[in-house]
């Protein structure tokens, strides 16, 4: 484990390294091919860094944040869009947003507004009831995860499908406690306005919910623009601007699906049986038919959210039994993250007495 944490240091050190030389040479070149061709070594070193990490909870953000986010959001600064675009932010700044999960604020709260500059500490103390039920919510989150991962001492009693049930709230919870620490350090030092990660995925009414405004939000803030919106915009010129949005969205899921290959790779370094990125296709497709349905039907006929409600979570977690977990379950991917969890116990066991 020491191994893999100096490794750790040393990719992130590499990371920021390529972004200093994002900010302060990159950044001087026109918008366009030409900046893009200067950002080509940098796409390939953020893709091949985290294949230097083995660990599940080290190398799993790390491939995200550089491999899929930090990529994605410098090929949207080669054309000065993006998070990144001008104004261009404070080195400091500049790195915090390109490599990790988020997405400013693009309205700041009473407490910042009469600040000049957003990203400044506000100097008074907020009483937001909204933050006080957010951090209510995430402490409950937190113990109903360490719940499950003791459940997992029970695992040669508990039937399969059971497991998979919890796997499916482990990868939600997992998923956003991650995103929330990363963010955490940032919103704390720099003051930043930050838009949540996750909107409570599980209480999503359909698909189109559950994946445009509630499921990580910041992968979909970053496929927007430099998927959907292009895709649309070439299909209403070919096909007229009714349909546009179909081949749109089931383009945004098809590049999900192989981003997410990608990372199944850094997990298994196995060759991609693809079942993933048919996962994803299967909800493109679906949610693109979805779309169409609701246009039929405005204002004439509509479920109950009671019943859209747990049909679509329970389309999601079927489908994810079926298509998005099988590939890590065969490379015993699950096995080797529970026993990174058992290490940590053990290590604080050890550890914590002696310290106090």
């Amino acid at each position: 484990m020491d191994a893999e944490i100096k490794n750790f240091i040393k990719v992130w050190i590499t990371a920021v390294t390529s972004l200093c030389y994002c900010y302060y040479i990159v950044a001087k070149i026109p918008r366009g091919t030409i900046r893009l061709l200067f950002l080509l070594p940098i796409f390939y070193l953020l893709t091949m860094l985290p294949c230097n990490l083995n660990s599940f909870h080290l190398g799993g953000p790390t491939a995200f944040f550089l491999g899929w986010l930090g990529n994605f959001k410098l090929l949207l600064f080669a054309f000065d869009q993006g998070p990144l675009s001008p104004p261009l932010p404070k080195l400091l700044h500049f790195i915090s947003i390109a490599c990790l999960p988020i997405k400013l604020k693009q309205d700041p709260s009473p407490n910042t507004k009469n600040n000049k500059n957003p990203s400044h500490k506000s100097t008074t103390k907020s009483h937001n009831p909204t933050k006080v039920t957010r951090y209510m919510l995430l402490a409950i989150k937190a113990l109903l995860l360490a719940m499950i991962i003791w459940a997992y001492n029970y695992r040669p009693y508990l039937h399969s499908y059971v497991i998979l049930v919890l796997y499916c709230c482990h990868t939600y919870l997992i998923g956003e406690m991650i995103l929330a620490l990363a963010a955490a350090p940032v919103k704390a030092i720099f003051g930043f306005e930050i838009e949540p990660q996750f909107n409570e995925p599980y209480l999503a009414t359909s698909l189109q919910d559950f994946w445009g405004h509630r499921w990580n939000l910041m992968v979909t803030s970053i496929l927007r623009p430099t998927v959907y919106i292009p895709i649309r915009r070439i299909s209403t010129n070919v096909i007229g601007s009714h349909w546009a949005a179909l081949p749109a969205i089931i383009s945004t899921f098809i590049v999900s699906g192989l981003a997410h290959e990608v990372i199944y790779f850094y997990f298994t370094r196995v060759h991609p049986t693809w079942e993933v990125t048919w996962f994803f296709v299967l909800h493109g497709v679906c949610t693109a038919i979805e779309v169409v349905v609701k246009k039929a039907v405005t204002n004439r006929w509509q479920l109950h959210r009671a019943i859209s409600g747990p049909l679509t979570v329970g389309f999601v977690a079927v489908t994810s039994f079926w298509l998005f977990f099988p590939q890590l379950i065969r490379n015993g991917v699950d096995e080797k993250a529970i026993k990174e969890y058992s290490l940590l116990v053990d290590f604080v066991k050890v550890n914590l007495p002696s310290r106090l």
